[in-house]
């Protein structure tokens, strides 16, 4: 079997790489310099070379609030873009099953919580990252199309935040996991009694281990995904605040000192936790507990550091 993953240099891809080659699937990723998910033609040529047998699209412009307030253009063009050609040509060359990689970012913000996968589309989106998520409802939207129209098998699965090895760790691209664990981590190394946190710490999150998610996310591509439903939440079912996802990483990390709180700064949705219990049904047990997949960040961050 062969399947061809967008966005293998990422953290989500990369994790799916590492998962498929496990199972001893061939594996096709070229890296954004090889090709170029925003044109077409380059698209549909790849498609005509390598005739992959599924497709996993985890490909995208991301990144933390920061990053989606200073490039609100490129967040919705660029995602829109690998978005519409990775499946539309996909489709065109009659691959016949696709996971599209979505984003808790999709569902209406401060809706009733949790969100169910028929909330999409019931309200207004968050406007820190309107065009992040209104490419990927565009993607979720195509893929339904596709399966409804034709005897092709086209998925969403739509995780929560993610950690883990791979993440982005800068200033700018950073998600919260990724952003907090930086500062705390710099703070023990330099001896700051004080580490600064966006907002008041009271928004609540939730946030999957990046391996749990792609794991099973390459299992199913493998057995074969006409079972599932158009739309899949994958999440782990808990959400805490971001003073205490702090507080987990300040454990964590061996810091002890305070965490002063920057209410100028913006915060997002104030709660975004899904309800996966319809993936439970279909074998999605997340095993990674919250410490231990902070830990295993931490290592890969250290890693990343001593680099």
């Amino acid at each position: 079997m062969k399947v061809w993953v967008t966005g293998g240099s990422g953290m989500v891809g990369s994790a799916v790489v590492r998962a498929l080659r496990e199972s001893e699937v061939e594996v096709q990723a070229p890296r954004s310099s090889e090709l170029d998910l925003t044109v077409a033609d380059d698209v549909r040529a790849f498609l005509a070379s390598h005739h992959p047998d599924a497709v996993i699209h985890a490909a995208g412009r991301v990144g933390g609030i920061a990053a989606n307030v200073a490039e609100p253009v490129r967040f919705l063009t660029d995602n829109m873009a690998m978005g519409m050609n990775v499946i539309q040509a996909a489709s065109e060359f009659g691959v016949p099953r696709l996971i599209n990689i979505g984003s808790s970012c999709m569902y209406p913000r401060d809706h009733e919580q949790p969100l169910v996968e028929d909330d999409v589309l019931t309200g207004p989106l968050e406007p820190t990252n309107e065009g992040y998520a209104i490419a990927k409802i565009a993607a979720d939207r195509l893929c339904a199309y596709v399966s409804a129209t034709t005897d092709l098998h086209y998925r969403t699965v739509v995780p929560s935040n993610l950690y883990g090895p791979g993440d982005h760790f800068d200033e700018l691209r950073g998600h919260l996991i990724a952003n907090a664990m930086r500062k705390v981590e710099l703070a023990v190394r330099t001896g700051a009694g004080s580490v600064e946190v966006w907002g008041d710490g009271g928004a609540r999150r939730e946030f999957t281990y990046v391996e749990d998610v792609t794991n099973w996310v390459a299992r199913v591509i493998v057995d074969g995904i006409e079972q599932l439903p158009t739309r899949l939440n994958i999440g782990v079912g808990i959400d805490y605040t971001v003073r205490e996802y702090y507080e987990h990483i300040g454990q964590v990390c061996g810091y002890d000192g305070e965490l002063q709180f920057d209410v100028s700064k913006p915060v997002g949705m104030k709660r975004k936790l899904m309800d996966s219990s319809v993936a439970a049904s279909y074998g999605w047990a997340p095993p990674t507990g919250l410490d231990e997949g902070l830990a295993r960040t931490l290592d890969y961050f250290q890693t990343l550091d001593r680099h």
